[in-house]
């Protein structure tokens, strides 16, 4: 099998990815992950989706392909630049809402949704609010991570929090978890319904 073997790339990717070179933005989403998030939403059909960490779209341009017509998306950042910016891509598609807010807040005030997908990129979902957004994934659905293996621009002590994560999520009953060191690293999680084991 051949990494390089990717040849569902979603018709917007490009233009997206021309448009991180344009503005410098240096945190662009991995191309497997990508062709990997398209993968497990495709397995949910009507599945409603959350992203945290929009960035300027290019995730979410894999989430949106691999969705029906009667899915649904949210996605959030704090940085309103780059949320318009995804939205100038996205915005037009009924699907998808796109929310500029602090992800910790947007979790605390919708604690109580529940969604097939959460794709967490961002601290809050990922470092902060892990408990509560574990609670918004339903069961048998996924809970992915990337940048769990080293990366260059991580600030000095992160991978602490990388130990801290892992360790939490390898604790979990409710939660069966495969670690992929693969592309960026990985988490896959997958909510199990520990009420009728």
């Amino acid at each position: 099998m051949l990494n390089a073997d990717i040849t569902d790339i979603p018709e917007i990717h490009l233009e997206i990815l021309n448009k991180c070179e344009e503005i410098g933005f240096t945190m662009p989403s991995d191309v497997f992950v990508g062709s990997l998030l398209k993968t497990l939403i495709s397995s949910k059909p009507k599945g409603r989706f959350l992203e945290l960490g929009t960035g300027i779209g290019l995730s979410l341009s894999w989430m949106v392909d691999g969705m029906d017509e009667e899915a649904t998306l949210v996605t959030v950042d704090n940085d309103p630049e780059l949320i318009k910016i995804a939205g100038n891509y996205f915005g037009k598609d009924p699907r998808i809402e796109i929310i500029c807010d602090d992800g910790a807040a947007w979790i605390e005030r919708n604690k109580t949704e529940k969604f097939e997908l959460i794709f967490a990129d961002a601290w809050p979902g990922k470092y902060e609010k892990i408990g509560e957004i574990l609670e918004m994934v339903e069961i048998g659905g996924f809970y992915v991570l990337d940048d769990m293996s080293y990366q260059a621009n991580w600030p000095p002590g992160h991978q602490v929090h990388v130990d801290r994560l892992t360790a939490y999520l390898d604790n979990r009953k409710d939660f069966i978890i495969t670690k992929l060191n693969w592309s960026t690293g990985l988490i896959i999680a997958v909510k199990k319904d520990i009420n009728n084991n």
